[in-house]
This record gives C-alpha cells, structure tokens and sequence, in this order.
C-alpha cells in the first residue's frame, strides 16, 4: 500500500516536468531518435529537398580556413617612383652594341643586386635605384667599352609578382599572407569578394594591380557519418563535400552498412541559430539499396550529420555481455581459487 501511494506521488510530480519540456521551444530533432521510424513517411513530390534524379548546384563558395587559395598576378605595376629589388626584370636594349654580342632582352637583378649583361660587356651593381637611374649606371659602365652608347631601360617584371602570385593558406585568424604587401582577411567572403578585398588591399602598394583568384583546397566544407557502435561508442567520420554526394554515395564511403548497424538512417541537417528547427530527413535503405528508389537518397549539404542506428539485438547483447562480464570473472577467481585449496587439502603443498 505504502509503495502504491510513492509511486502515484511519484507520476504526479515527473508528469508535469516532461509535459513543461516536451511543451517549449523546437522538439523536432528528438523525433526520428526514440522511437526510431521503422517506416519513414514518403516524402511529398513537391518537396523541395533536393535528391538524387533532383540536384541542385551549391551557393556561391563561401572561403574559411583552412581552405587553400591560388591567386595569379594579372597586372602587377609598382607606385612611381620604383626602387629596383632582387628578382626584379628590367628589359635591357642597346641600339650600338658589338654586332656579335647584341644587348636587346630581359635581365634579372640577381640577389646581389646587379643585372649581368654578359661575358663582353660585365655586370651593373643597379639594386636600390629607379629606371632612370638604373639607366645612367648602365650607360656609364658600357661607355668604358662603347662610344656614345644609345641605352633603354624599362621594368619588364616585378619581383612583387612573385610575393602574390602561388598558393595562399587561409589562417584560424581569416587571413592570408602576402609577403612583404601584408595580410588581408578573406573568411567569409565569396571568391569575387576576395578578388575585390585582395586588389584593394594591394592598391597601396601597386599601380591598378589585377589578380585572379580561385580555390587550390577544399579544406572546409564536410559532411559527417555518424554510426551508433552497438553499445560500444559512436564512430564519426568526416567527409569532404564536393557539391554532388548522396545518402548511397556517403555510405559507399563508409564501405557499407557495419554489422552492428540497423538500416534505421536519417539525416539531421543543422539550421542557423534562431531560424527554425533543425531539419531531419528519414531515410529508407531498402528502398534506396534493393528498389532503386531515390525519394530518400537525398543530396548531402555542408554540415550534414547523417546517422546511423545501432542494430538493437547487437546492442543488447553488448550490454548483457557488459554488466555479467564482472560476475564472470569474479566466479572465475572464486572457482580457481576453491579448486586450488581443494587441491592443497588433498593432496598438500607438495603437489604444486
């Protein structure tokens, strides 16, 4: 009688607590948990869920780290006026040079500063100096050799190019490195948006600088395979998202269904904080697997989380083996050691 009236105080204090839960804020993600659905329901033919024979192409790439970035230098012109650097191209032509050495092409500024003009005619020590400078050294090195030499000197090639032009990291903080030209913060940007932020950025430095950019790594948009261990622990893989994976595709990836997995699948896909409820997705594999059916092979999204159940006797019998493994090897340790004192009062010590 005393345990009936506990367990009637009992309901009436639990009940009103699961209904003041179950009754706020968005509950739709514990749904398709407990109970799983056995039979998922079909899915609306006017549903906008994109699926296998109804794809649809991603957003405009959004950059985060720690995606790669290629960027080509277009149009690289450095600000009037230009001190010449190491790995600088200066177009070189001289109008009255050795008819068997002609003086007419690019040069580099090697890294200790000077251009070499070659074996007749030597090097010129120009690091340091604008064109037109530049320009008066070389005529005043080829007048030891040449009367009245007739010199032009223009910048073929920036060494600045170099600093931009190649693979760029995208940082934890956001950025990417530009050498000597600083950072610039691209995280969440689109690829144009990048475009436009990088050449703004280089505008101090550069006359009407024009660059390319498009992405070398897709390091950040996944998709996650979340697998239920059987009463042993989840298993979570991450997959990189290309645009075109479905349902099968991701579990091609996975090598198939384990057997400790059921053929209860959903995916939950994530919605941005405040906006709505997380949208979950039943899948039914034996449709998908055996009929070909694609209703619910449904196209994956960045950020996808798509779960796999546990199958229900594999998990019982892990946890049977769980809780009466301890039993056993206390059993184990009694029955040897009862075994070894029966031994020893029958036949004694000697027998060991």
């Amino acid at each position: 009688m005393l345990l009936c009236r506990k367990l009637t105080a009992f309901r009436a204090f639990f009940l009103p607590v699961v209904m003041l839960f179950a009754s706020g804020g968005c509950t739709a993600f514990l749904e398709p948990r407990e109970p799983y659905p056995i039979n998922p329901p079909e899915p609306s033919p006017h549903s906008p869920v994109p699926r296998e024979l109804d794809m649809v192409s991603l957003p405009s790439y959004t950059i985060e780290p720690p995606d790669i970035l290629f960027i080509q230098a277009v149009k690289i012109v450095p600000k009037a006026p230009h001190k010449l650097e190491p790995f600088d191209a200066l177009l070189i032509r001289v109008a009255n040079a050795f008819a068997d050495q002609p003086l007419q092409d690019a040069f580099f500024i090697d890294p200790e500063g000077t251009v070499d003009l070659g074996p007749g005619y030597g090097r010129v020590k120009v690091v340091g100096l604008t064109t037109d400078e530049a320009r008066a050294e070389i005529i005043k090195h080829l007048a030891q050799l040449i009367e009245d030499p007739q010199v032009s000197v223009s910048l073929a090639a920036s060494s600045g190019a170099q600093q931009i032009s190649g693979e760029h990291l995208v940082g934890p903080d956001g950025r990417i490195n530009l050498a000597t030209y600083g950072q610039v913060y691209v995280a969440g940007l689109t690829l144009d948006q990048a475009r436009v932020a990088i050449e703004k950025h280089l505008s101090n430095y550069l006359e009407a600088p024009q660059i390319a950019v498009d992405v070398f790594a897709y390091n950040s948009k996944y998709y996650y395979v979340i697998t239920q261990g059987g009463g042993q622990g989840d298993d979570v893989q991450k997959f990189p998202i290309t645009g075109n994976e479905t349902v099968l595709d991701a579990i091609g990836n996975l090598g198939g269904l384990s057997q400790l997995s059921s053929t209860r699948i959903f995916i939950a896909r994530p919605a941005p904080n405040g906006v709505g409820c997380e949208q979950i997705l039943p899948v039914n594999w034996d449709e998908i697997s055996r009929g070909a059916s694609t209703a619910t092979n449904y196209q994956l999204m960045p950020r996808d989380r798509l779960y796999i159940a546990e199958d229900p006797y594999v998990k019982f019998g892990a946890l049977v083996f769980k809780y009466t493994q301890p039993f056993e090897r206390m059993f184990g340790f009694v029955s040897l050691g009862t075994g070894m004192a029966n031994q020893i009062r029958r036949f004694g010590l000697g027998s060991l």
